[in-house]
């Protein structure tokens, strides 16, 4: 392997930085310590970028490093963004990455992401799969670069989402109106997120989000509100997840005028369930939510980790074109 640093790569020009959304600041042994901080990396045009910036946020156990470079070291949808005129924000949701977790603060851990879970789940050696940048596997070296960036969640999922969303909120404030993209264990925030800043979410796309409504996910928790484990705003409102299931017609509140895509690959296990979520979606009030499988625009042969993939920039085009066809700009 070549030093990064001397790999030929082009230069880039362009304006970023980062920063702390802060969280709480709570008692701990030794005095005051900070509760929950979301790490945040931007980057944008050298010159005016387009009118709405993109938020990133990564899913299960990982970082937001999964927007910056593929396995393979290509360029990570961050600076394609770049490149095609819009600014973009990259989350660690807090207790991940650059987030700092501490169980005395956050709330016990959720188990190590192992590495069979991880080739099951990106790299399954599937012949259909056949945009994954390595021969798959647990030895694979491709899912090795990916797994070093793992960690655990937050053990109890419908806290960690209620924290994480609540961190988003703030960020939408901060940033203005933007694209919210999440993808898999990451999409309970975006919908909670969503909601709680409707007028701030000019589009929702969850990349593979977590499913299928009301799903037990070993291992991360389940989603009691159909699409989440921490409460959704719902009209006419509701205490209890179980009136999602009783028939009463209800919409999800600052969801139900939002254009919103749930993305899935052809070679993914999501794509058994895309079309629930967009049937719950439908049925409470999302007319705007939308199916697109990769396959339908001419993406072929995508997993889980569409962002990761040898196709990852043709991926991305196509959601941009999505956005760019109902989000003006």
């Amino acid at each position: 392997m070549t030093a990064p640093h001397r790999d030929g790569l082009a230069p880039v020009t362009s304006r970023r930085g980062l920063f702390w959304v802060g969280g709480e600041r709570v008692a701990g042994p030794g005095g005051t310590v900070p509760r929950g901080p979301m790490f945040v990396a931007w980057e944008a045009p050298a010159g005016e970028a387009r009118p709405l910036p993109f938020v990133l946020v990564h899913g299960g156990g990982g970082q937001g490093t999964d927007y910056l470079v593929t396995p393979d070291g290509r360029p990570g949808w961050l600076a394609r963004l770049v490149e095609a005129g819009y600014a973009g924000y990259v989350v660690d949701r807090p207790g991940h990455g650059r987030s700092p977790y501490h169980p005395d603060v956050l709330g016990p851990m959720g188990g190590p992401f192992p590495f069979e879970a991880g080739a099951g789940l990106f790299a399954p050696g599937d012949p259909a799969h056949t945009q994954w940048p390595g021969p798959g596997g647990v030895d694979d070296p491709a899912l090795e670069a990916f797994m070093w960036g793992t960690g655990p969640m937050i053990a109890d999922l419908a806290a960690a989402q209620a924290l994480e969303a609540d961190r988003l909120a703030r960020l939408l404030d901060l940033v203005g109106p933007a694209v919210l993209v999440t993808h898999s264990a990451g999409a309970g925030c975006g919908w909670l997120a969503a909601q709680a800043r409707p007028g701030q979410v000019a589009a929702l796309v969850q990349i593979e989000p977590a499913g299928p409504p009301f799903a037990a996910i070993p291992g991360v928790g389940t989603l009691a509100w159909g699409l989440t484990a921490a409460p959704l705003r719902v009209d006419p409102p509701a205490d209890d997840p179980a009136a999602l299931r009783d028939g009463t017609p209800r919409r999800l509140v600052g969801l139900d005028g939002l254009p919103i895509a749930v993305v899935t690959g052809g070679a993914s296990p999501f794509a058994a369930f895309d079309e629930e979520i967009v049937a719950f979606l439908r049925a409470h009030g999302c007319e705007r939510a939308q199916r697109l499988h990769l396959p339908d625009v001419g993406v072929e042969g995508n997993g889980h980790g569409i962002m990761l993939e040898r196709n990852s920039d043709a991926a991305l085009r196509a959601i941009l074109a999505w956005v760019e066809e109902r989000v003006d700009q």
